[in-house]
Order: C-alpha cells, then structure tokens, then sequence
C-alpha cells in the first residue's frame, strides 16, 4: 500500500487471535486453452480486460481506462469475529500431539499435524489435514475432492470432479474462485490451464464494477505479469507511468480521507508521540516515510495551541529518491505546505528533505542535533525494507538498531497486517486477495464507482503494489508485510521496549471510526491497535521506547 500508518482503548475490546481463512478452494482444471491476443487494457465502452501473453520483455502490461482519464500460516492470523469478540485458531481445530512451528509464525500456532505412521491411510489422512492447514481448505472442500492418493482409476474421477467443479466456478462467474484457481495453474507451471483461465477472466474484471471485478483486473494484470516471467520488468514500467508528484500527492490525500486506516493510524502514532514530547521544548520528528505530509498537519495545530507556548519543531522527512512523492521536487513540496502551514500556526519550525531510500539511511542522513527531543515514525515503510530472507543485508534491523543508538523517546510503527514477506506464491497471492478485497470494500463506503477519482486512487495508489507482491520475487518484490507479532520480535530484539498508546487517542479513533460505517472494527490488544473492516484486520498501531 502506498501510504503509511496504524491503531488501537476506552470501551475497545480485547483479544485478536489467529484465524485461517476458510474461503481458498484450489483446484484443477481442463487441459484446453485459448490463444491470448490482446493487451492487458481496458475497452472503452465495455471497460473489460484484454491482454496479450509475450515472451518479450519488450511487451508490457497496463490497466489503462477511458474512465480514469487522466512464513505463511493463514492469509491473516489476526482477525476480528463477526460479533467482534476474539477468535482463536486453537478454538476452532484441534491439532494432533505431533507438532511442527514455523520461525515466521509468531504466535507459535501449529501449522503441520502429521506424525510419522506405518499405515499408509493413516498417512495419506494425515497428509490430508496438512494440506488443510497449509492451504485453507475447509474439511468439506477436501473430502470433496478426496484424498490424492488414489488408484489409476481413481485419479481419473478425482481429476474428472475437480474440472466439473471449476467449470461450475467459471459458470456461476465465481470471479474470488477463479482468481485462485489461475494463480493455482501458474504455480503448478500449467500452461494451457493458466491461459484459458486468464481469457476467463478477462470477462469477468473491471475497473468500474464491484470490489472484487476492480481488485480482480489488477490481480490479474499481476498474474499476466508472472505468467510471461516478466514481473520485474512490468513493475519498472508501472513506477515509470506513475502520475506528477503533485498529482499523486492529490491521490493519496484522497485515499487518505476515503479510507481511515491511514487517518487514524497517523492519529494513534501522533497521539503517542505528543504523550512522550508534551514537556519538550525541541521536538525532532523523523519520518520514514513522509509521503504527502499529512499526518503532522494536526500535530503542528496541536502544539501551537500548548500552554506556555509551542515547542521548536523539525521534521525530517525521509522517501526513497525515486518514488514519485521525492521526483521533481515533491518533498520540497511537502515541506513547502507544512511550514505555510506552522507559519500561520506561529510555530517555529524546520524542515528537512531526505530522497534515499530506507535502506541506505545512515547517521549522517538524520540531521540529529543536541538538546532535541527526538520521536522517530515508520508509517507503512519498513515492510519495503529486505530482510534476511532476501540478502544477507538485513536492511530491516540494521534500521532499528541505528534509530535505537539514538535513543529516541518514541518510535511508532503503523504496519498493514498481512504476511506477504516470505510467504510462498500460491498462499501469497490467497492473502494479497484477501486483505485487499476489503480494502476495496471499504472504498465504496465514501467514492462512487463513477468517481474518476476513485479510479485514480485504485490505478495509482492500490493496484502497482497489488502487481508487485503477486508478479515480483527476490529483491524486486518490496511489497513485503508482515504481521504484527513478527514486528514485535524484531523491535525487541533490537533493544526496545513497548511504549503505551494514549488511551483518550484510541477512545477519540474508536467514536470516529463509528462516523464512517458500522462495518469498521477497532480493538485493543497487548498495547497495540487492530483496526480492520468486518471481520479481517487491515491495520496495526504500536508504539516503543
């Protein structure tokens, strides 16, 4: 996602717990195909997908539309019941005495329940509920399709069923089912089922349709993207089409009031920032990810208001040099409204430009000055940072232990809370469906589907890291989340400690959060904030000292 931030008090309910998502059936599919002879663009009268599959990286993808003008254990292990009262994956399964643990599963859940056994059917079952856990098939779906062990003969009806089932999946225009049966398809390197399902799906998507038909014609841009192994390359291409500075500036601002994760992630960050400084007379905010500035607008009102007068404040803004918000001038853009802005407030104020990426920031980058308080906000940026599963530079924690060797007095973190780090492909691409399929939903509460707008920000804001985390792999995949619970033990690790979110804060987002649907969830859990849509997580707030 291409903004930063994330929440949690008063009257919040306690208690997030794993939960697998039980919505994946993956299946098989005909061996018959279509040839693919149109690019991935939409029709200016029906505003469908069409797409041509090349071999040459010369050919790339875009979603272009006449009304745009201008390690994995479940998709979420964080997630909110229905009734908003917590859910535990131990709960909801029993596991046999055999258990393994994953070093990525922070909560410690099993994710394999197969002993060693003499008995063949016994293995075979045990296999089975593997296959479950692993891949989110409820046990209906599975003993529909049967165990995989078969006779010659019982292969061929097992195969037989699962084809029926997809064409029903096709016929029905079940778009979620056969979004993954395609991503299925590529991961078993089938060819021929892979493209019959993308000219499918070429039907069944569009930028102006529901939620999932708008998510759909982006995932699937992602997943033409890894078909031709190219995704790399298309990525380059999308960043190189990204709107003026100025432009995206407008985008993001709106997505910022459309969808309050963001808001009232920046308010809960600020909320713990103003908490450490409130007896500071120096205040040296850097920013990891300053994006379009907005989040400290209402922390400069704020302070101009404080008894005995306003602090001295300075803000370093940080942003890889080759975004769009640090192109042609863009954080001097940001800098330019936030002193206007302080001006008007009569707040002393300075502030400093930092194009480098996250990754290259050493002390000298950090403009740290003597007799200044200092709070040090990551909102939605460190999950851009490779970590030891990509090189053996582990840029993630080398951060956090260079802003620990300052001793800042606060550090936030606002994070989506996703596992799409090391996740392999197929549930990658589960999750990916999942988390933004609300994020979607979401949108259509405050932006018409006729909006212009609305398709600005999904194309410029939403969908280019939707391709990214589907079509990318190695050090080209930055779209890299993690949950929570992972967060938590790399802090630690580092030296710091949780600091306490201000509860009159969390209070003040969870009446506001009200304002905007009923749908919206927000829940108080170990000193951290969940806000999520429905019963999926989308976003977490904590905050270190």
């Amino acid at each position: 996602m291409s903004a930063s931030q994330n929440h949690r008090n008063s009257g919040v309910s306690h208690g997030l717990y794993d939960q697998p998502m039980q919505d994946v059936e993956l299946y098989c599919f005909p061996q018959n195909s279509q040839t693919l002879d149109h690019y991935l663009s939409s029709d200016e009268n029906s505003q469908q997908i069409h797409f041509t599959v090349q071999n040459s990286h010369e050919q790339y993808l875009t979603l272009q539309s006449s009304s745009a003008a201008g390690g994995y254990h479940s998709p979420s292990t964080i997630s909110f019941s229905p009734n908003g009262s917590p859910v535990s994956q131990q709960d909801s399964q029993s596991y046999p005495s055999c258990q393994h643990y994953s070093p990525d599963n922070t909560y410690g859940s099993p994710i394999s329940a197969s002993c060693i056994t003499d008995d063949v059917n016994d293995l075979s079952h045990k296999l089975r509920e593997l296959e479950t856990l692993m891949l989110g098939l409820d046990s209906d779906n599975v003993d529909r399709f049967g165990n995989t062990f078969h006779s010659e003969e019982n292969q061929a009806s097992f195969e037989l069923e699962k084809r029926k089932a997809m064409m029903e999946a096709v016929h029905r225009g079940d778009l979620k089912q056969v979004l993954i049966a395609c991503a299925k398809a590529i991961s078993d390197n089938d060819i021929s089922t892979t493209d019959w399902l993308m000219a499918e799906l070429r039907e069944m998507v569009s930028v102006c349709g529901e939620p999932i038909q708008r998510l759909g014609a982006y995932m699937l841009e992602g997943l033409v993207a890894r078909r031709v192994a190219s995704g790399s390359y298309i990525y380059k291409k999308l960043r190189c089409k990204e709107p003026a500075s100025a432009d995206l500036l407008s985008y993001m601002h709106t997505l910022y009031d459309a969808c309050p994760y963001f808001k009232f992630g920046y308010m809960s960050a600020n909320g713990a920032i103003a908490e450490a400084l409130k007896d500071e007379n120096r205040i040296h905010i850097i920013d990891f990810q300053i994006a379009q500035g907005s989040q400290w607008v209402s922390m400069i009102q704020a302070l101009a208001g404080r008894r005995g007068g306003p602090p001295h404040i300075r803000i370093t803004g940080i942003d890889d040099s080759v975004s769009a918000y640090a192109r042609n001038g863009g954080l001097q853009i940001v800098g330019q409204r936030l002193s206007r802005l302080a001006e008007l407030c009569k707040v002393p104020f300075e502030f400093h430009a930092g194009a480098i990426s996250g990754s290259k920031v050493e002390l000298k980058n950090l403009y740290i000055q003597p007799g200044e308080a200092l709070a040090v906000n990551f909102p939605f940026m460190l999950h851009h940072m490779p970590d030891e599963s990509v090189s053996t530079h582990n840029h993630r924690d080398r951060l956090l232990r260079l802003v620990k060797s300052l001793s800042p007095k606060v550090v936030t973190l606002v994070e989506q809370e996703s596992n799409t780090n090391t996740a392999p492909f197929l549930q990658r691409f589960a999750e990916t469906l999942s988390y933004y399929t609300a994020i979607f939903e979401s949108i259509d509460v405050t932006l018409s589907r006729e909006d212009r707008e609305r398709i600005n920000v999904e194309k410029h804001c939403l969908a280019r890291d939707v391709v990214n985390i589907i079509a990318c792999e190695g050090a080209e995949r930055v779209e890299r989340h993690e949950l929570l619970g992972k967060w938590r033990s790399r802090f630690m690790m580092a030296g710091f400690t949780p600091y306490p979110l201000n509860s009159v804060v969390n209070a003040t987002i969870k009446s506001l959060l009200e304002t905007y649907s009923d749908k919206y969830r927000l829940e108080e859990r170990d000193g951290a904030l969940y806000m999520g849509w429905m019963n999926k997580a989308l976003v977490a707030s904590s905050a270190w000292k």
